[in-house]
């Protein structure tokens, strides 16, 4: 089962416009699916899209991931005066270790800023931003 897409928000946020590496990610994001990079020849995963393998150099293919992973680092911002951010004080930015191994950054939401801590398990979900494309955040998982 895919995580949700939500459809039903205003996107206010700098829309992201992919290009012929980042496009795959974005298509399947808009679909509910997080995927990730995996080498076809040393197996390596990496995450942010790439042309190649940052590791071997070698041809990579997409890899769709379960959407679960752990916090381990996050920041709280409490200031930030650019539209629209400033409209979402406070709000927490975190490093996500997937359960398949590259670490992302998204912001997680649905918990209160305090309570936020390193290890806490997360799950993926999506906001659309723009016919096509969506951008994933968390929220506490379980």
């Amino acid at each position: 089962m895919s995580p949700d897409v939500v459809t039903d928000t205003e996107w206010t946020r700098p829309i992201p416009h992919p290009d012929s590496v980042s496009a795959p990610y974005w298509e399947a994001a808009a679909r509910g699916e997080l995927v990730i990079q995996e080498c076809t020849s040393c197996g390596h995963r990496q995450f942010y899209p790439r042309a190649v393998c940052e590791d071997c150099g070698g041809d990579v293919d997409w890899l769709t991931c379960s959407g679960r992973g752990t916090v381990h680092t996050f920041t709280v911002i409490r200031q930030n005066h650019a539209k629209p951010f400033k409209d979402e004080l406070p709000y927490v930015v975190a490093i996500v270790e997937l359960e398949e191994g590259p670490r992302m950054m998204g912001d997680v939401t649905g918990i209160d800023p305090d309570e936020m801590q390193i290890g806490t398990p997360v799950g993926v979900y999506f906001v659309q931003a723009d016919e096509g494309v969506a951008v994933p955040f968390w929220c506490r998982a379980g």
